[in-house]
C-alpha cells in the first residue's frame, strides 16, 4: 500500500498563495502572492493558488473569482489553482476533506489526537480559573486520561507529543526559538467536519509539494505548534520565509482597512497600471541592492532573492505609488494612453464644443498633468478641462494682472485680438506665441499674457495660453477674447 507519509525528497521549488475567500484582497496578501510567484518563476518552479475556505462563516460569495481576477490583473499566473487541479487533487480546501480526515485518523491511531471532551462552557471555566490564579491557560493541563473513539464528526484535538523548546530557521529572520509555553493541544478538526488552518495548511503544503512557505510575521508565534505537528506526521519542514509587514503611511502600525487599505482591484478602477502596482509592492519589503527603481515583472523575476527581503516593515507610501505609475504611463503607446484617459472623460463629451479631434489635441495636456488615470476625473471635477470644450465664464476682477487696471487689461486684450486677427502663419503654439511676443515684451509679459490666459480659460491656473489657443483654433480664440472684452 502506498505510504502517504513517506518523505518527498529533491523537490523542485514550489510556492503557494493561500487566501481565504472573504471578499477583500488586502495589499499585504497580494504582495505575499507576488513574492511567492517571483521565487517560483525565478527557479523555474511552480506556483499554486490555493483557496482556504474551511471557515464557512466568513466566506463571501464570488470571492474565489475576485481573487483570480486580482492576480490575473497583475500578471500573476498559477500552475495549479481553483480552475487547474493537480495530481494532488483540488486546490480548494473544502474539496479536500477526505485528505484531512485521513491524516487526522492517522494521528488518532498513533495516540496523538483525541476527541475534544469539553463543552465551550467548561473550557471557559478553565480559562476563568487560570485568570483568577494569574497563570496562562493551557488546554494540555486539562487533557483527559482516557479518550473516546473519534466518530469523524466531533472536534478533534492534537495531542502535543513532547513539551520542549523549539528551534527553527527562517530564511529571512534567521534562527528563531520559542519555549514550551507556546505549545498546547489545539483543534485540528472542527465539529462541522472542516479542518482548522493550523492543520489543513500543513497537509496541503506537503501533498502539493510546497518547498517554500511565505507568509506574514503574525504566524511566528504559532510556529512551535506547526513544528510539533510536522514532527508528529513525520513531514519534513519546508523553507519558512517570514515577510515583513506593510505599515501604514506613518510607519507605526500595520496597514489596515481603517488606515485606508483598499482592495487591490480598487486601484485598477482608479486607473493605476498593473505594472506600477507590481513594481511598487515588490519594493515594500525587498530591495535589489542597487539604485534601480523601475522594474518590470521580468526584471523582478530575474533579480528577486529571498536574501534581500527586509526584516522590518515598510510603509505604504501612495506618493511613491503615484510616482511609479507616472513612470509607467510614460511607457504606454499612444493607443493605451488614450484608452486609459478616455475611460474618465464622459462628462466632457456632453459639452457644446466637444469633438474627437479637439479631444485628441487635449490628450498631451492631460497626460502631462496626471499620475493616475483617475486624476482626469479630479481635473474635470475641479473644472480644469471644461474650458477646452465650452465658452468659459469670467470673474471681472480676475482678468487684471497684479497692480494693473481693468482699462489696461482691456487695452492689451484689444491689441492681442488685432495681432491674432492679422496673423496668417501656422496656428500652432509657437506661431501664436510669435504673433504676440514682441508686444508682450514691450508692455510687460504678465500684463499682456495674464488677461489672455484668463480670457481663453476663465481660470487663474491653466496651461500656457498659446497651447490653449492652438487647441481651440483661431476663430474660437478671437471669439473668447471678444466675449471677455464685453
Amino acid at each position: 500500500m502506498f505510504n502517504i507519509f513517506k518523505k518527498k525528497e529533491n523537490k523542485p521549488v514550489v510556492t503557494r498563495f493561500a487566501p481565504s475567500p472573504t471578499g477583500f484582497m488586502h495589499i499585504g496578501g497580494v504582495r505575499t502572492a507576488l513574492y511567492a510567484y517571483l521565487w517560483a518563476r525565478k527557479n523555474n518552479g511552480e506556483f499554486i493558488l490555493r483557496i482556504e475556505d474551511t471557515d464557512k462563516d466568513r466566506e463571501v460569495a464570488g470571492s474565489i473569482e475576485h481573487i483570480q481576477k486580482s492576480l490575473a490583473w497583475l500578471g500573476i499566473d498559477w500552475n495549479y489553482g481553483p480552475d487547474k487541479p493537480g495530481d494532488f487533487g483540488s486546490c480548494i480546501q473544502s474539496e479536500r476533506l477526505d485528505s484531512y480526515h485521513k491524516y487526522a485518523q492517522k494521528l488518532v491511531d498513533d495516540g496523538l489526537a483525541y476527541p475534544d471532551p469539553y463543552t465551550k462552557e467548561q473550557v471557559q471555566e478553565f480559562r476563568d480559573k487560570a485568570e483568577v490564579e494569574k497563570r496562562a491557560f493551557l488546554f494540555r493541563d486539562h487533557r483527559p486520561q482516557n479518550f473516546d473513539t473519534w466518530d469523524g464528526k466531533s472536534s478533534l484535538r492534537f495531542k502535543v507529543p513532547e513539551i520542549k523548546r523549539y528551534h527553527w530557521n527562517d530564511a529571512v529572520r534567521g534562527d528563531l526559538e520559542a519555549g514550551p509555553e507556546a505549545l498546547d493541544d489545539f483543534i485540528i478538526m472542527k465539529s462541522d467536519g472542516y479542518p482548522t488552518y493550523n492543520f489543513a495548511h500543513i497537509i496541503d503544503d506537503y501533498e502539493m509539494g510546497v518547498t517554500h512557505v511565505m507568509r506574514g510575521d503574525e504566524f511566528i508565534s504559532s510556529m512551535p505548534r506547526f513544528l510539533s505537528l510536522y514532527d508528529a506526521l513525520d513531514i519534513p519542514y519546508p523553507v519558512f520565509v517570514t515577510l515583513p509587514p506593510i505599515m501604514g503611511t506613518d510607519g507605526k502600525k500595520k496597514l489596515g482597512k481603517r488606515d485606508g487599505a483598499k482592495d487591490v482591484l480598487e486601484y485598477k478602477t482608479e486607473g493605476y497600471l498593473a505594472q506600477a502596482m507590481v513594481n511598487f509592492l515588490a519594493m515594500i519589503g525587498w530591495n535589489p541592492g542597487t539604485d534601480q527603481e523601475i522594474f518590470s515583472m521580468d526584471d523582478l523575476i530575474d533579480q528577486f532573492t529571498i536574501e534581500r527581503i527586509h526584516h522590518s516593515g515598510g510603509a505604504f507610501n501612495e506618493e511613491k505609488l503615484d510616482w511609479l505609475n507616472k513612470q509607467w504611463m510614460e511607457k504606454l503607446d499612444p493607443a493605451e494612453l488614450r484608452n486609459g484617459i478616455e475611460s474618465f472623460v464622459e462628462p466632457l463629451r456632453r459639452l457644446p464644443q466637444y469633438s474627437d479631434d479637439r479631444f485628441e489635441q487635449v490628450l498631451p495636456v492631460i497626460a502631462e498633468r496626471i499620475s493616475v488615470f483617475n486624476d482626469v476625473a479630479d481635473m474635470i471635477r475641479e473644472g480644469e478641462l471644461q474650458f477646452f470644450f465650452e465658452q468659459p465664464t469670467y470673474d471681472r476682477e480676475k482678468i487684471i494682472w497684479k497692480k494693473s487696471t481693468l482699462d489696461e487689461a482691456r487695452k492689451h486684450l484689444t491689441q492681442t485680438k488685432k495681432l491674432f486677427t492679422d496673423y496668417n502663419g501656422a496656428w500652432d503654439a509657437d506661431g501664436i506665441k510669435s504673433a504676440v511676443w514682441d508686444y508682450a515684451g514691450e508692455q510687460g509679459r504678465g500684463d499682456v499674457l495674464w488677461p489672455l490666459r484668463y480670457a481663453l480659460s476663465g481660470r487663474d491656473k491653466s496651461p500656457d495660453p498659446f497651447v490653449i489657443a492652438a487647441i481651440i483654433g483661431k476663430d474660437e480664440t478671437i471669439a473668447r477674447i471678444e466675449t471677455a472684452l464685453d
